[in-house]
């Protein structure tokens, strides 16, 4: 099998998040994808096969961690558009069907791609006992983000803040489905980001994401709210970092990013 690493949310090697990317004939047993994915070792590696003609999606889609396989995710799923584009496999828009549905990705003529996700439904709740000791930070606000995201949204105080997080991982562990996003306002958008975020997911596997594309799909709604613009410009302020431009439609979330492909290689096992 052939595997590429890429690196989702950057137009530059060695930033954004890397994933790595197999396409393949058909799905084999989820042991074996999940034997890869851990040997892999990054957030999320991507798997996907061709459909038949003629059906509602073109590629089918599956994401897993180096721990367990996880019902969305951006940055992989950008990765495998990327891959299709640039191998010649499919050309123009693709529909991939996925455990969130189908899911859609459009080649920009800058060279970016355009996810069509849909919109984590957030729900306001109190901070939940033990989350500001856990994060290193007192909450502003907290809100729940849904089945499909399984975090929680937590807005801190300032971008400062949110770059000096040093979360209690064990302890964040036990307060949400996947992990937490922080966040908060961009301290100078002439700096081109108008939010900046952090996200640490601990039940799965991943200390630190470095670019989230799933969990823009929660960060786009709050600050389209909070700034009063459908689109926005968020910075994940992780170590390797990247930008995720938004657009909110509703029910639906567009995410764009570029991508770029690192290593190219061939499973032998």
């Amino acid at each position: 099998m052939r595997i590429r690493i890429v690196d989702a949310f950057t137009d530059r090697p060695f930033a954004g998040n890397p994933a790595g990317v197999l396409l393949l004939d058909a799905f084999p047993d989820d042991d074996r994808l999940q034997r890869i994915a851990l040997e892999v070792n990054h957030s999320e590696t991507a798997f996907a096969h061709r459909l038949p003609a003629g059906g509602e999606a073109d590629w089918a889609l599956r994401w897993f961690t180096p721990a367990t396989e996880v019902a969305m995710c951006g940055h992989a799923t950008l990765a495998t558009a990327h891959v299709l584009h640039t191998t010649g496999a499919h050309e123009g828009p693709v529909r991939f069907a996925t455990r969130s549905g189908v899911l859609t990705s459009t080649p920009r003529e800058d060279g970016s791609i355009t996810l069509d996700f849909p919109t984590a439904p957030l729900t306001p709740i109190a901070s939940p006992a033990g989350v500001a000791e856990a994060l290193g930070a007192e909450p502003r606000t907290v809100l729940d983000t849904g089945p499909n995201i399984g975090d929680l949204l937590v807005e801190v105080a300032d971008e400062k803040t949110v770059r000096a997080l040093a979360p209690d991982l064990v302890a964040l562990a036990s307060h949400s489905e996947r992990g937490v996003i922080a966040t908060a306002r961009a301290e100078d958008p002439a700096r081109g980001y108008d939010y900046v975020s952090r996200c640490f997911f601990p039940n799965v596997g991943i200390d630190e994401d470095p670019v989230t594309g799933s969990a823009h799909t929660a960060l786009a709604p709050f600050w389209s709210e909070r700034l009063g613009r459908p689109d926005l410009t968020g910075l994940q302020a992780s170590s390797r970092s990247g930008r995720v431009r938004t657009r909110l439609r509703g029910e639906r979330t567009l995410l764009s990013g570029h991508a770029v492909t690192v290593i190219d290689g061939e499973l032998l096992a």
